[in-house]
């Protein structure tokens, strides 16, 4: 099939989104299909060979976060451009509801239409006020995809409409036997001692994003070294390190890490490189993506008992769940799996078998079945009303 992917967000700025999209094309292109996707970016030289540039975006809040969207007449050229370049069987937007290039590619084309849904927020002004404009647009939808029970709720509550439920997908060859950062090594527990092989807690995500909840870890952090000793912190991921590392206590200031962001190719490595993933965040997650690749990776974890997470963790069975913004009870909990290697064993094993139900080549197969039930004759066509 000839496939057109529209990422809303910037492909080069880390996030979720960008990630699915990505992994998504070229587990189609493996599977032998034709792909293109369109995408905002800021530097040109970062996409891969199937992707064309939708123009620069401008960061503004969007779910609690910081997003990087596009509009105007300049994207909806390109938009325009890519679809009569492209006589595609199937255009497949993504997060459509976002102000950016999804949007408008489903603003702009005729046809073959499908969509996943990624956010879960059940208390969206944005959405609820955007109703009736998005309405048009989306009545074109031959499918509706929803990455999570969080983000089919929130299209019911929001837009009316259901949809199929398929998961985000991990790409598990690329985390299996994942080997950990020079320094680490892992495996550690109490036991051991300091140095690589002492008991370590790794954190990967936006470091300056309150709901990433690394705030909490943090404070947890102290209340941890009571009970372990030698427990370390390992911390990736975007944002001031500096700041970071100013809110540290100084007598714990040299058991963390903070490494900043880290290329898409290392991490495997940071997940390997801890005894135990942490996952604190505190809410508005439609899934949890991360937690399937540190599983992926051989690592187990703990992390927030919000409801995206806890389904992907099998009710608590194939990871440990603490209250939300609890920082006593993350301290407990991570001291608990530090202190016993049989248990983070069996949450390993577990975690293997959960995860390879999210494998892409898994999740791709029921996408490319939605493509088959709504793709037909006619390929799809920029909309007639804006052929002039």
């Amino acid at each position: 099939m000839k496939i057109g992917l529209a990422c809303p967000y910037t492909w080069d700025v880390p996030g979720g989104v960008q990630a699915h999209v990505r992994d998504l094309a070229e587990s189609l292109l493996e599977a032998g299909h034709e792909v293109s996707v369109i995408t905002p970016v800021d530097d040109e030289s970062a996409l891969p060979p199937y992707a064309v540039d939708a123009g620069r975006a401008v960061p503004v809040p969007y779910n609690g976060s910081v997003a990087r969207l596009l509009m105007g007449p300049v994207s909806a050229a390109r938009v325009r451009r890519w679809l009569r370049e492209h006589d595609f069987d199937v255009l497949h937007a993504h997060e459509p509801t976002a102000p950016s290039i999804s949007l408008l590619a489903c603003m702009l084309a005729d046809g073959p239409l499908v969509a996943t849904f990624h956010t879960s927020n059940p208390r969206s002004r944005m959405l609820t006020a955007a109703q009736v404009a998005l309405q048009p647009s989306f009545e074109k939808l031959r499918a509706r995809i929803a990455v999570s029970e969080a983000a089919r709720r929130t299209l019911v509550e929001h837009l009316g409409t259901g949809a199929i439920l398929i998961p985000n997908g991990v790409a598990v060859r690329a985390f299996e036997g994942a080997r950990p950062l020079p320094g680490y090594d892992g495996s550690g527990d109490s036991t051991t001692g300091a140095g690589a092989g002492a008991p370590t807690v790794v954190f990967l995500g936006r470091i300056d994003e309150p709901r990433k909840g690394l705030d909490v870890l943090m404070a947890a952090f102290p209340m941890l070294v009571e009970r372990v000793p030698d427990a370390r912190l390992l911390v990736a991921g975007p944002g001031d390190t500096a700041a970071v590392r100013a809110r540290i206590d100084r007598s714990l200031v040299d058991r963390v890490d903070l490494i900043g962001l880290v290329p898409e190719a290392d991490k495997p490595a940071v997940f390997a490189s801890g005894s135990v993933y942490c996952a604190p965040n505190t809410g508005q997650e439609s899934f949890g993506i991360v937690l399937l690749e540190a599983m992926a990776a051989g690592t187990p974890v703990m992390a927030s008992d919000i409801d995206a997470f806890r389904r992907v963790l099998d009710d608590g069975r194939a990871g440990r769940l603490f209250g939300v913004g609890e920082p006593a009870e993350l301290a407990a909990g991570l001291a608990d799996l530090l202190r016993d290697p049989t248990e983070r064993a069996r949450l390993v094993e577990r975690g293997r078998s959960v995860v390879m139900s999210y494998d892409w080549r898994v999740v791709t197969q029921r996408i490319v079945s939605v493509y088959e039930m709504v793709s037909g004759d006619r390929p799809v066509s920029v909309a007639a009303a804006d052929e002039s």
